[in-house]
């Protein structure tokens, strides 16, 4: 999610004034075992950047947490509610990041680029030695994280991208980031009806075509967690709470679909998922950062958080969510979602 969300590098209250372009992302450099970007994979050299609001970003913490890879990957997380300048460290101490040592992500961008004229994403991957920017390619880092980083991966770590199945998730993944994921942006910041109502029907017609697919089957593809889950969770846990009014994707809560409110419940309460999740923080984001859509910023008090702990029923699909392998460890020190953020 890039600073502002289009990438175009308007302030909070183009929002919803100008059509909407998912921007691709610039620096695509990958970070690879073998470093042939010029940037080897070493445990500690790089720092994860990302706004727990931001749907691309939560894919990889997701991930992240998955794979055991707290310990190789620090995390640096900035305040929900960006401004003009870009993802801010007001969460912590300085108003500083406390390894990179900057206060706007932007920052890490310029050491990159001089005057980059783009918007600042995250998820964005800066290397601390330089402290510069290595890649915000939130496409291609999750999958870079579940294959180029394996020796990193902690004991247990669930494959996540099996080779076996790669075609089979990216076609699954490749509908479910044209008509969902980016799907409820297009909705969200239409400027004319005919292109709000075209959006409306790309996200509701997939997520029936989902839905039909997770009836009789725990995940998405195989039996076990994959990248493609991963994926939709991260767009159907902000769904009541922000796309259904917010984006007016509002034909149905995600809680009124049986099979997909307990897939993303199932998903919600294993771990590694719903830790990663700040409701408070995609809520305020949302609501107060997008000021052309909702010009008073008011942020609404609901949803009711208390449904997603409450049984999905989908163990008995079967399907084994890690594998061979086993659930991830706790959340580490500093990292847990305060208690007034979740249910």
């Amino acid at each position: 999610m890039s600073s502002p969300a289009t990438g175009e590098g308007a302030g909070n209250t183009e929002y919803g004034r100008k059509a909407f372009k998912r921007s691709k992302s610039h620096f695509a450099d990958r970070i690879t075992a073998d470093g042939r970007d010029g940037w080897p994979v070493e445990p500690g050299r790089y720092r994860l950047v990302v706004s727990r609001a931001c749907p691309w970003a939560s894919r990889v913490l997701v991930s992240r947490r998955l794979l055991g890879l707290e310990d190789a990957l620090s995390l640096g997380v900035t305040d929900p509610v960006q401004d003009d300048r870009s993802w801010r460290f007001t969460l912590d101490a300085d108003d500083r990041d406390p390894v990179l040592g900057i206060r706007f992500l932007h920052e890490a961008y310029d050491k990159r680029e001089t005057d980059y004229p783009g918007g600042v994403s995250v998820p964005a991957i800066v290397d601390v030695p330089s402290g510069k920017l290595v890649t915000n390619d939130y496409q291609q880092i999750t999958l870079d994280l579940a294959t180029e980083w394996r020796d990193l991966h902690r004991p247990g770590a669930p494959d996540l991208y099996p080779e076996a199945l790669r075609d089979e998730i990216d076609e699954v993944a490749e509908g479910i980031y044209r008509d969902v994921n980016n799907g409820v942006y297009r909705a969200g910041f239409a400027t004319s009806q005919e292109e709000y109502e075209a959006a409306y029907r790309d996200v509701f017609r997939r997520l029936d075509q989902v839905s039909e697919r997770l009836r009789d089957q725990r995940y998405l593809v195989g039996d076990t967690l994959t990248e493609a889950d991963i994926r939709l969770f991260t767009t159907l846990v902000r769904f009541d709470a922000v796309y259904h009014g917010h984006f007016k994707c509002n034909r149905n809560k995600l809680e009124q679909d049986p099979v997909l409110w307990g897939y993303v419940r199932d998903l919600y309460q294993t771990p590694g998922f719903g830790d990663t999740v700040d409701f408070d923080h995609i809520k305020r984001h949302y609501y107060v950062v997008h000021t052309g859509i909702n010009p008073t910023s008011i942020v609404p008090v609901g949803p009711d958080l208390s449904g997603w702990l409450t049984p999905h029923h989908r163990e008995q699909l079967g399907g084994r969510p890690f594998g061979d392998g086993t659930p991830p460890g706790p959340v580490p020190a500093g990292e847990e979602i305060p208690a007034g953020h979740r249910p």
